[in-house]
């Protein structure tokens, strides 16, 4: 089981609330490990504070890559997002669906199984999206082949990448492996973050945000300034 857990969202006019369950009993069939994902980690909630104060989601559409608990598709939800869309493993569905329907937004958040790297039959029928989102998904080197491929499928001309991240040992070769897929990875001002990872349980701990282009953004932007 796990616990269900209220977390603030400063949203247009006042601070809203969203529940996101936390469940402790998911597990990887293959390996038997708990599926962390299921967690709120705090760079899930970074991003979700930092969405409301920086980003304009209204009436756009937003897909949330290896959303885990989803908490920050949710904020695009309550910030006036058109469409969301929640991705992660099969595992971790139920849980997603939970929250989605905990928060009262069956209508405009959808959940949907999606491995990076999958072939272009799984992805059938998903279309582009105006902002992609990811948390703390800059773990595994060898994973970041997969999530390059997924992320060129899912962009369009145009579409915005923000993802927030525990500044760990690996997390830049992770960034290298996507540098080398032709995205351009550009770290944003860390210092105004410090106040809002106050769930740190280490103060040595540190987080970022990046905002990760698509090769198809840097080409039209580069198209852009030739005229």
């Amino acid at each position: 089981m796990g616990a269900i857990r209220e977390i603030q969202v400063a949203a247009p006019g006042a601070a809203h609330k969203l529940f996101v369950h936390e469940l402790d009993d998911v597990y990887d069939s293959v390996t038997g490990r708990p599926l962390t994902g299921s967690w709120v980690w705090d760079s899930a909630l970074l991003l979700s504070h930092w969405m409301s104060a920086h980003l304009n989601v209204e009436g756009k559409t937003v897909i949330e890559l290896g959303a885990g608990a989803g908490l920050p598709g949710l904020t695009a939800a309550l910030l006036g997002a058109n469409r969301v869309l929640l991705t992660d493993v099969q595992q971790l569905l139920p849980g997603l669906s939970s929250n989605v329907e905990a928060n009262g937004f069956m209508g405009k958040v959808g959940v949907r199984e999606l491995v990076w790297g999958s072939s272009d039959e799984s992805m059938s029928g998903m279309s582009t999206f105006d902002m992609v989102l990811m948390s703390d998904v800059f773990y595994d080197s060898e994973d970041m082949m997969g999530l390059g491929k997924t992320l060129k499928m899912v962009c369009g001309e145009g579409t915005q990448v923000w993802a927030a991240t525990e500044m760990r040992p690996w997390t830049w070769e992770c960034l290298d492996q996507l540098s080398a897929q032709g995205f351009q990875v550009v770290e944003l001002e860390t210092s105004q973050l410090s106040v809002l990872h106050e769930a740190a349980e280490d103060g040595n701990t540190w987080f970022a945000i990046f905002q990760v282009k698509p090769p198809l953004a840097q080409n039209s932007e580069s198209q852009q300034h030739s005229h």
